[in-house]
């Protein structure tokens, strides 16, 4: 998963929360009494942020938001269908790369050799090869990454009522997420006796009733890879098609 996914999964996990948080208080009260009127002061302004839940407990706990979300049946399922269905564009991209590195070593090993008119035609048609399987390559990873974030924040939407229902069922009062490392995340280190990941994806199977996938745990799909740098001529050097 790629370092921007990761910080959209932090985010959107802390928004969803936040949203389910706010759905657990406005269950939790008491039907005899009304809600609270909504303030008419500073007419045009924005709605209130929705509070979040009172924890009255005193228990520290992590969970590893990204995990929580692969290990669940229904995200190994969909990850699985969506690696499946990626797969043409991956071996189309790959077919692309191989072609390029092919025009590649013939310079190499060719270019010497090559009149002036045959080897500039052979550098221009790696250079318009390269700009269009580059652009590819970007349209797949875009591709891949929003359909790996529908599938996130659809699951993480569920689960987030979970995580809270849970934290205030068992006395904690802080719930941390693991999903990065130190020092990309300030927790330095914590003990698996406090990680709460495997209870709450046992909860979400338990209700959303997805039976566990017959094939192993799902993997993000990969991110397509760019063709390895061949070495350039001495002259003419190819125009770097990024600038």
């Amino acid at each position: 998963m790629t370092s921007k996914l990761s910080q959209y999964v932090l985010a959107l996990a802390v928004a969803m929360t936040s949203s389910a948080w706010a759905q657990t208080n406005s269950a939790a009260t008491p039907s005899g009494t009304p809600p609270a009127a909504p303030s008419t002061a500073g007419a045009g302004s924005a709605a209130a942020a929705p509070a979040p839940p009172v924890l009255t407990g005193t228990r520290v706990g992590t969970i590893n938001i990204e995990q929580a979300v692969f290990g669940t049946n229904e995200g190994r399922r969909d990850f699985d269908t969506l690696q499946k269905k990626l797969e043409p564009k991956q071996n189309e991209l790959k077919q692309q790369n191989d072609e390029l590195e092919g025009l590649q070593k013939q310079l190499q090993t060719q270019g010497d050799k090559l009149n002036e008119d045959a080897r500039a035609t052979l550098v221009k048609q790696i250079e318009t090869k390269k700009k269009s399987f580059d652009r590819s390559v970007q349209d797949a990873q875009e591709d891949a990454q929003n359909q790996q974030k529908e599938i996130f924040g659809r699951i993480l939407q569920k689960m987030a009522p979970m995580i809270v229902k849970y934290a205030q069922e068992n006395g904690y009062g802080l719930i941390l997420d693991t999903s990065n490392q130190w020092p990309q995340s300030p927790i330095v280190i914590a003990g698996e006796g406090v990680d709460i990941t495997k209870p709450v994806i046992d909860i979400y199977n338990t209700q959303s009733g997805v039976a566990a996938p017959t094939s192993g745990a799902a993997k993000p799909p990969a991110k397509p890879t760019t063709s390895a740098s061949a070495p350039k001529p001495a002259t003419p050097k190819p125009t770097d098609p990024s600038k």
